[in-house]
């Protein structure tokens, strides 16, 4: 066979070849995208890689839905993935579903992209001072509030408390603190902290934390003393201190109304002379009385220690109408007209005294003639100091200020059943968490409010207290030194304004201003 009929054989057998794939790629793979027509998923919209997202047999290229939500890709924040909630929280036309930058690490609700708080559940974003970072992981004052975020508020241990407001000590010209009490100016709403310090009373007008006013001091009356005690009746306070011949001061706090230029140096409206030093002042609102006790004069013990019966009708004109000699020195106590479940004493005055080594129940109507009603002590007593009935009357909770140190013991404080006045029992003892010795205790509602000196206050839930259970809920600790069982930290707390503020006194710090998360 010659080359020339060789070279049309060889031609004709190329063409052919061509033909043959033409046919192919015309009536078998119209999108020219290597996949012949009876596999391809989109056959007319080339899409080599054959993606098909919803699995719905049509591919990407050609789905007009692909994640087969409803909502044509087109009009899709998400396009890939379904969402036919379109939910778009930071309105950036990328769904929550596919936004990357859209997890929500807290799980309120609230994106992080947009939540003033990602790391700390805040629903509510709230923002109190307007600078993007939400009060529940705001670490900046608020005006002076300090919040309780991670077991801190700024450097203070704490659960479950805020910090509404500190002020020093050096603000009062002071360098010991020690009682506190507050008063409510019915009038006016306005509240007010008031303090003892060592060279007399403060008093603070705390109605805005974020802007206190500091309105002056009643000077002590007589000499320095690490010891003062106040209370408040008919819009008055009233003073003792164990400050030689100090006797009691009686200031009209309606004073406070009209500071001109705060702080002012204030002085008493009344001074009862008829004792020197006290320890403690008691007054029971219900009967117009007050009750100093451990009190002195000219050195000596009056009564042992045991309580005047003084009559505050009329504020600035205090009369003793009586008193009572104890067995021993009468420490602190605490004054009711008795409305508890003994109906023998309905009605009745009584006196539950804190006195040294044991607890004692007086009734004390006819201030002329007191009766003992009854007295109970308890295992390893340091020192009996203070306590406070719950509301029902049925239980009351003592502090012994001094078996921390001298037993080694944890806080401890002693609960007793006064169901029957004549037979008081010990119901069960709390301990709590740290070596701090306990001081003064009260309750509001179910909350046992206790000063722990070293360990700050603590806020103890006693709605389970027939059950002789009793827990402790929060804390908010002052004296960040430590928590051993010395004289530092926490004197006193006082838990009764209507707007939630909590008074603390600070023997080494000042004055704080809490109120619950």
């Amino acid at each position: 066979m010659s080359n020339h009929i060789k070279s049309i054989i060889y031609l004709t057998l190329i063409l052919s070849i061509f033909s043959c794939t033409s046919t192919i790629k015309i009536d078998d793979d119209k999108d020219d995208d290597k996949i012949i027509n009876t596999t391809d998923n989109c056959p007319d919209v080339a899409n080599e890689d054959q993606l098909d997202t919803d699995n719905d047999g049509i591919g990407n290229a050609c789905d007009d839905d692909d994640d087969n939500d409803g909502i044509k890709d087109i009009d899709d924040n998400c396009p890939l993935i379904a969402n036919p909630d379109q939910l778009d929280t930071d309105n950036d036309g990328k769904g929550n579903v596919c936004d990357n930058n859209d997890p929500d690490n807290d799980s309120d609700g609230i994106t992080n992209a947009i939540d003033n708080c990602p790391d700390f559940a805040n629903p509510d974003q709230k923002d109190s001072d307007n600078d993007g970072k939400g009060d529940a992981c705001d670490d900046t004052p608020i005006g002076n509030k300090v919040p309780c975020i991670s077991g801190k508020a700024g450097i203070y241990p704490c659960n479950n408390y805020d910090l509404l407001l500190h002020i020093p000590l050096s603000t009062f010209g002071a360098t010991e603190g020690n009682d506190s009490w507050g008063w409510t100016d019915a009038t006016t709403n306005k509240e007010y902290a008031i303090m003892g310090v060592e060279n007399g009373t403060v008093f603070v007008d705390i109605s805005d934390t974020n802007n206190p006013t500091y309105l002056g001091k009643l000077p002590t009356a007589t000499v320095n003393s690490s010891w003062h005690d106040v209370k408040v009746y008919k819009d008055h306070a009233f003073i003792v201190s164990e400050a030689s011949n100090h006797g009691m001061q009686v200031f009209d706090l309606t004073k406070l109304r009209n500071v001109a230029n705060p702080p002012e140096t204030f002085t008493a409206d009344a001074h009862f002379t008829e004792f020197g030093r006290a320890h403690n002042i008691v007054i029971n609102e219900d009967s117009g009385y007050a009750y100093p006790v451990g009190t002195k004069l000219n050195g000596t013990p009056l009564n042992n220690g045991g309580p005047l019966f003084i009559n505050i009708q009329d504020p600035k004109n205090p009369i003793k109408e009586g008193e009572w000699a104890t067995d021993n020195y009468s420490h602190d106590a605490q004054v009711v007209i008795y409305n508890g479940p003994d109906s023998d004493y309905t009605g009745k005055e009584i006196l539950i005294g804190s006195n040294e080594n044991e607890v004692v129940i007086v009734d004390i109507s006819d201030k002329s003639n007191p009766k003992n009603i009854s007295k109970i002590s308890y295992a390893n007593v340091g020192y009996t100091h203070q306590g406070w009935f719950t509301n029902d009357k049925k239980y009351f909770i003592l502090g012994d200020e001094l078996d921390e140190q001298n037993f080694g013991n944890k806080t401890r404080n002693i609960i007793f059943d006064f169901t029957d006045l004549d037979n008081p029992v010990e119901h069960f003892s709390y301990t709590g968490p740290t070596a701090a010795i306990d001081h003064n205790g009260y309750i509001k509602d179910n909350t046992f409010y206790l000063a722990n000196y070293t360990a700050g206050v603590r806020f103890i839930d006693i709605s389970a207290i027939e059950s002789k259970t009793i827990t402790e809920t929060g804390y908010f600790d002052t004296y960040i030194n430590n928590d051993a069982a010395n004289f530092n930290g926490v004197w006193n707390v006082y838990p009764y304004f209507n707007s939630g503020k909590i008074v603390v006194s600070d023997i080494n710090s000042g004055l704080f201003i809490l109120q619950k998360q």
